[in-house]
């Protein structure tokens, strides 16, 4: 199968002299378009599925554009991985296989995928602690088993993740689409349940106002969810669409990310707020709900998609958001 592998030699690629140091990545990033074997379930409930949507998280261009931050040379989250990597976690696919133990799935079936690689995938039994509570994104077994490690779909070489033309999934990992919810909803499955876990576990008082400190997918979810709460919303957004996107969501003040100095005395002067990091996830199922339901549409986030093949130009607008106006992008397999 064709798959985007990250931990290959580095292709040439000719970058404009001119052209900010993320886009300058381009020519050393070690990733490149490959032929690779088709996925093998590394136990019998598992699946095979076929990416239909699967958009860019942060993540993923942050390691493919090297983006690791001021000084730093390499990824910290590097020892909880291992390579070479197919990266996507954020998947809207397709099942094509069964394997004889998986459970609750159809063959056809259109699914999302909570990406995980927690004791549950992995056959661990019993499971960690972490993973009896339901809280799969502090699994302490991340490396362990014969899966290889890897927090979640795409960051282990045995799980190849989203950016393929095949995708395998453990029967649980894996959340059934209703008809009703068009694929460039289903993408955001991922990034809202990441927003909607962080919020309903520290949710802002009731009579308060809340600020959402950065307007991108997580960002821009934190203020949907938010808005439908409290009437008081203001985000802090970076680039022009960000910020128009945050208005249409019903953000209440848009605040500029710098000067620092500034921003903070405009939000002293707002009234304060409780800066809230949507990091941990929920289970899909809750957006899928309000999707299904009407009360969510995040489909005018999803600005750019690419084919496979385009994978330089999905993460070239990503590198240039300022002009590009792009907050979520896709690679569309469909």
């Amino acid at each position: 199968m064709k798959a985007l592998v990250y931990g290959v030699p580095p292709e040439p690629f000719e970058v404009p002299d001119d052209a900010n140091p993320l886009t300058q990545n381009f020519a050393r990033t070690p990733t490149g378009l490959r032929d690779v074997p088709d996925p093998v379930p590394p136990h019998e409930d598992w699946v095979i599925t076929r990416p239909r949507l699967t958009g860019i998280c942060g993540s993923d261009s942050k390691q493919i554009l090297m983006d690791f931050g001021e000084g730093d040379a390499d990824n910290a989250m590097a020892a909880f991985c291992s390579f070479p990597q197919v990266m996507g976690h954020e998947v809207v696919a397709d099942v094509v296989a069964l394997g004889p133990r998986a459970r609750g799935l159809q063959m056809g079936q259109r699914v999302v995928l909570n990406p995980w690689l927690s004791c549950g995938p992995r056959g661990i039994q019993p499971p960690c602690p972490a993973c009896e509570a339901g809280d799969y994104s502090l699994c302490w077994s991340f490396a362990d088993g014969d899966i290889k490690p890897g927090i979640h779909t795409g960051v282990s070489a045995d799980v190849t993740g989203g950016y393929a033309e095949l995708m395998p999934a453990h029967d649980s990992m894996l959340f059934a689409v209703p008809d009703s919810i068009p694929d460039e909803m289903a993408v955001f499955a991922d990034p809202f349940s990441v927003s909607l876990h962080a919020i309903t576990r520290h949710p802002p008082p009731r009579s308060g106002c809340a600020l959402v400190y950065g307007a991108s997918s997580l960002g821009l979810c934190a203020v949907a969810i938010l808005r439908a709460l409290y009437p008081d919303v203001a985000v802090v957004a970076r680039f022009t669409a960000q910020a128009s996107l945050a208005r249409r969501f019903g953000a209440a003040k848009i605040l500029p990310h710098e000067p620092r100095s500034a921003l903070i005395e405009e939000l002293v002067v707002w009234g304060g707020g409780r800066l809230r990091q949507p990091l941990r996830g929920l289970p899909m199922v809750h957006y899928l709900d309000l999707a299904a339901a009407g009360l969510v549409d995040l489909r005018p986030m999803l600005t750019h998609t690419f084919g496979l093949r385009q994978w330089r130009d999905a993460f070239y607008a990503l590198a240039n958001q300022g002009d590009s106006g792009a907050v979520k992008v896709g690679i569309d397999q469909r």
